[in-house]
């Protein structure tokens, strides 16, 4: 099973759009966002509609100000932590790592966080910790997000531009 990772997507819709088509086309079974989409038009991107009904799961980030008109759009947003359990595997994601209690990351296969808009994908003791980069492309100039295999826990980090 693939899972599409994103996150700080910033409302930079042209380089969202561009992510959507990349994760539809590699037919992920489903997208997880970790935070700071911004504004509500942002999130209309990733109704179930525009994912071709790829599911979708959500959390708050700390740019997310616009709250209630996000979750009229993504109804299953929430503020993290966010634990999901797909193949087998046990998902955690918050915004930001340092806002994760150790108790959801014992339990953990893949943490999934943002907020620093650095990639990080890393390995450690058989859990592997996944930041996506930021999609939105501000603060580092690079659109990224994540192709996560889960059976084996390896993700490649994909450059996604306008």
């Amino acid at each position: 099973m693939k899972i599409g990772v994103l996150s700080d997507t910033h409302d930079r819709l042209p380089v969202l759009r561009r992510a959507v088509t990349l994760f539809r086309r590699l037919q992920v079974q489903a997208v997880f966002h970790a935070g700071d989409f911004v504004a509500p038009f942002a999130a209309q991107l990733l109704n179930p509609e525009a994912l071709g009904g790829i599911p979708l799961h959500a959390v708050f980030g700390n740019n997310d100000g616009e709250r209630k008109g996000l979750k009229t759009i993504l109804p299953n947003i929430v503020d993290g932590p966010l634990t999901v359990k797909l193949a087998g595997k046990i998902i955690v994601m918050h915004h930001f790592i340092d806002w994760l209690k150790p108790e959801p990351i014992a339990v953990a296969d893949l943490i999934i966080t943002g907020h620093t808009h650095k990639i990080a994908n890393e390995n450690r003791a058989g859990k592997l910790f996944l930041n996506p980069g930021e999609c939105g492309g501000w603060l580092t100039d690079r659109c990224t997000v994540a192709i996560v295999d889960l059976p084996t826990l390896k993700a490649d980090i994909v450059e996604v531009h306008e």
